[in-house]
């Protein structure tokens, strides 16, 4: 059997299910961050890594202040998943010795901007040669309060759920240049109970019933309903991935003061609700087409 055969989520339920998991482990693989207990009462230590590798994540060409913008994000939305503050990060390169010193420089002023815009350092890291592609890995570690640790995992039937921004059309150019929803989850968390949330990296087709698995129940959603940028489609807004908006879902209890709020709070940023989460249903739990998945056979 080859990986291609398998796909990302099947494999990892196959490594990881073999891994031991420690007493101190709060959230570890299959989550969006691993969450883990530390001396400290109050706060969960969020540790998170992510990668873009040339010719998957970006291509050769692409401003290499965007791909160093890109590849500090990218852990960063999986932060805002967890409503966590990140803090440190390490850099990990992987280069073929013929690229210019001057890509290199443009890539580490955009991995700089965007640690920068959240407050982040970057404290170290490793450099290794590469026949190629070029490959940046970023792993960052931070805190969230106890109290408002979010995973994908406390979705109940009945929540009604919801995405921030638009969808769709993100690899014309958002995906490059997005501003992970830190802000708005912080917000979120400090100001309703949320039960469950993820980032949409690989598409509502592939990330939404990742949630639904995590929580063990079925979903319905209404995609006449869905937010699309201006010249997507349905489709699209499924199926592209690389949007790095927030799904979450809330008890409908919320729904009207949620809205009024995230209003008032954010103006500019539409919230939009796109279902509910419900009790798993051979009928209503019809497969979305799928969004991104690595190691996918192409048809």
């Amino acid at each position: 059997m080859k990986l291609r055969d398998l796909r990302e989520d099947r494999l990892l339920d196959q490594l990881l299910s073999r891994l031991p998991r420690g007493k101190s482990v709060v959230a570890g693989m299959g989550d969006d961050c691993a969450v883990v207990e530390t001396m400290n009462r109050d706060s969960f230590l969020v540790l998170k890594t992510d990668c873009v590798v040339e010719g998957v994540h970006f291509f050769w060409g692409t401003n290499a202040r965007d791909v160093g913008w890109k590849a500090m994000m990218r852990p960063l939305s999986d932060f805002a998943a967890t409503s966590a503050l990140p803090e440190f990060a390490l850099i990990t390169l992987m280069v073929p010795e013929q690229t210019e010193v001057r890509w290199m420089k443009e890539l580490y002023r955009g991995l700089r901007r965007a640690a920068k815009r959240f407050q982040v350092s970057i404290v170290g890291g490793e450099t290794s040669s590469t026949p190629g592609p070029i490959a940046i890995s970023v792993s960052v570690i931070g805190f969230v309060e106890k109290r408002r640790a979010i995973s994908r995992r406390g979705g109940k039937p009945g929540d009604d759920l919801f995405v921030t921004g638009r969808l769709g059309r993100s690899l014309e150019k958002k995906h490059l240049q997005f501003i992970p929803r830190i802000v708005e989850s912080r917000w979120l968390t400090d100001n309703f109970s949320i039960h469950a949330m993820m980032d949409l990296s690989d598409g509502l087709g592939t990330d939404l019933p990742r949630l639904a698995r995590a929580s063990k129940v079925g979903f319905k959603i209404d995609t006449k309903k869905l937010p699309l940028t201006r010249g997507a489609n349905i489709n699209d807004a499924i199926s592209e991935g690389e949007d790095y908006e927030l799904l979450f879902a809330i008890s409908p209890r919320y729904n009207d003061r949620l809205v009024r709020s995230w209003r008032r709070k954010f103006p500019n940023l539409p919230l939009t609700r796109i279902g509910s989460l419900n009790r798993k249903s051979k009928i209503e739990n019809r497969k979305l087409p799928g969004g991104y998945v690595h190691f996918q056979q192409s048809d």
